[in-house]
Formats: structure tokens, sequence, C-alpha cells
């Protein structure tokens, strides 16, 4: 059983995703990470981010796993090098190549095969594209103005303020949104969760309430 939940950054993703895969008791990727530490192997290699073949290439050379510490890149643990503001400036323009795209979603897949094909899957095209057959679809929302503040707690936010915050949401919106390969949208079939205004426990209910019919 795959169960595919999505949105944009800020909707609680991360923390609904981890406590549904806890509940259900199944294996927990985060994909979003996954191009992020493509993103950090490219910037560390010193290529174009918008050169699309040297980017693949790159991210051919090197192996992206998923472990209990999080993303791993070579076997290493990356996952607090890749939420650096550095690679969070880069992120959109790496994972908006389609061959790119492609070659994550199939280690996204491999992974997913790897634990029996049972698991909660973090991302933003995971009921549109990677697993667009299972019929356990969540797509995550909230308002912008929430969505920021909440990002102002994280510790990647720095020293932003939830203006600047607010206005690099709605450019990686914008830029997710619109590309040509998978872009970020709710599948037709996905149930939609505004969680706006309703606290984690109420969102990972209704996840889980989804799920289990």
């Amino acid at each position: 059983m795959v169960v595919a939940i999505d949105g944009p950054s800020g909707v609680g993703k991360s923390t609904v995703s981890r406590a549904a895969a806890d509940a259900l008791k199944l294996a927990y990727l985060d994909t979003g990470s996954t191009y992020r530490a493509a993103t950090l192997a490219v910037l560390d290699a010193g290529v174009d981010v918008s050169d699309e073949e040297a980017v693949l290439g790159v991210v051919q050379a090197h192996t992206i796993d998923y472990g209990a510490s999080g993303v791993l890149l070579d076997g290493a643990s990356v996952a607090a090098a890749i939420r650096t503001e550095w690679v969070t400036s880069h992120v959109s323009v790496v994972s908006a190549h389609p061959r790119v795209r492609s070659e994550i979603v199939e280690i996204q897949r491999r992974w997913v095969a790897n634990h029996g094909g049972n698991a909660v899957v973090e991302g933003r095209d995971i009921g549109t594209v990677v697993f667009p057959d299972t019929p356990h679809k969540i797509y995550l929302t909230a308002r912008p103005e929430v969505r920021a503040a909440r990002r102002a707690g994280d510790d990647e936010a720095g020293d932003a303020t939830v203006e600047e915050i607010a206005a690099a949401l709605r450019a990686r919106d914008a830029a997710d949104s619109s590309r040509a390969a998978s872009p970020l949208r709710p599948a037709d079939d996905a149930t939609i969760i505004d969680t706006s205004d309703i606290g984690i426990d109420e969102v990972v209910a209704a996840v889980l309430e989804t799920v289990r019919g």
C-alpha cells in the first residue's frame, strides 16, 4: 500500500506524513529530500544548474538513498546539508529538468519496491506522477500567510522575516506549478485537506480516516 501525500511547503507534510507512517506501520519517504540531495551534488560539482545534460550526468554519477537518519548521498547522511539556503534557492531549477525528474522518480519507485511496496510517500507529484495508481492520495494545503508563519519557525528560515518567507514561497509555488514536467497540483482523485485552522493531530486523523476508509 502506498499513501501519497502531496502539497506545497508549509502545510505540515513532513510532520503529518511521519505520523501517518508510524500509525500505519509503514516506511516513510520524503521525496523532496531526494531532489535536494541531487541539487547538493550538482552544486558541489560546480556545474550550471540550468544545464540539464550536465545536471543529469552528476545525478547519475551519485547514489541517492533514504534511511532512518534521512536522505543519503553516496551512503553519507546529508540531511542537514540539504536544508541550507544555498540548496533551497536552486532546487526548483534542478528539479524542473524532465530527464532529471525521471531519473529521481525511478530512484523513489525502487526505494518503495525495496520496502515491499508499502510506504507513506511525501512530495509534490506523488499522486499525479510517481504513484498515480494508488487509491490513497492526499493533498494538503493552507492559506499563504499560515504557511509563511509556519516556515518562519523552521531552522532553515534563518533570520528571514515572514514577508520574505512568503515571497520565497510564492516564487517556489509559481516555479513548481508552472514547470512542464510534473507540475505541483492535486491529483483529480485526491482528498484535499486544508490544514490552516486545524492541529496536526486532527490532520493526521483525517489522513488515517481517508486511508482506512
